[in-house]
């Protein structure tokens, strides 16, 4: 029974990627050796991430049971290094704007999924007690696929010389949202007390919105510059 419940959660967090893997034009150009690399670009960026805080943002005991929200919110400035990492990546790649950031976003989602969920569900789904925390944890997976593959869109339509002006300032607050995601979640959390499901619920709906506005922006653009290899 226990068995049972970790397969069912891995099934939950895991078969979402291998279906967008295969309906997507990934699967055509057999790219899943980039997706490869670009789960180690993800590895290379958390490490450089956690050498930058280690380094700069030595961990401080908080009084009380506030949240010391200027640190937090230093601290998750670090994570623009996901942004140059995907830039970095998505530029040293061939194909066109469509392969390119969802390669990188299922190479980032699938990399993080590996790395920060699958022990966890390893160790907990197996339990004798049934705990729907890991049944969140494979939902929030699925947001987390619909999460980088959208930041992915944002950070290529960034770099677009043929993106619509008046689009430029809506990408970089989209940007800045998705990558100030975490400190938004924690002030959720403390000051309006989400509960698990709401908080969840609330970050499936931030994605969503997120990808629709990103996908809007880009079928905006000339299906030309959209197919252009470089």
């Amino acid at each position: 029974m226990t068995f049972f419940h970790f397969g069912n959660c891995v099934a939950l967090a895991y078969v979402p990627y291998v279906i967008v893997y295969k309906c997507s034009e990934l699967a055509e150009y057999s790219a899943f050796w980039k997706c490869v690399q670009a789960g180690g670009a993800y590895l290379f960026t958390q490490l450089c991430k956690m050498l930058i805080l280690a380094t700069f943002f030595p961990a401080t005991e908080v009084l009380g049971d506030g949240l010391d929200i200027t640190g937090e919110f230093l601290k998750t400035s670090v994570d623009v290094i996901d942004l140059i990492g995907l830039h970095f990546f998505m530029s040293k790649i061939a194909g066109k704007g469509q392969l390119k950031f969802m390669i990188a976003g299922m190479g980032w989602a699938t990399a993080e999924l590996a790395v920060t969920r699958f022990i966890p569900l390893w160790i907990g789904a197996r339990g004798v007690e049934f705990d729907w925390k890991y049944i969140q944890m494979s939902f929030d997976s699925n947001i987390s696929l619909i999460h980088h593959i959208s930041v992915a869109m944002l950070v290529w339509l960034y770099g677009r010389n043929y993106l619509q002006s008046s689009s430029v300032p809506i990408v970089i607050v989209l940007l800045g949202l998705a990558c100030y995601r975490p400190l938004i979640v924690e002030i959720l959390t403390s000051a309006v007390g989400l509960g698990s499901w709401m908080l969840l619920l609330a970050k499936a709906g931030f994605s969503l919105l997120v990808a629709l506005i990103s996908l809007h922006m880009y079928l905006s653009i000339p299906s030309q510059a959209a197919n252009h290899y470089y």
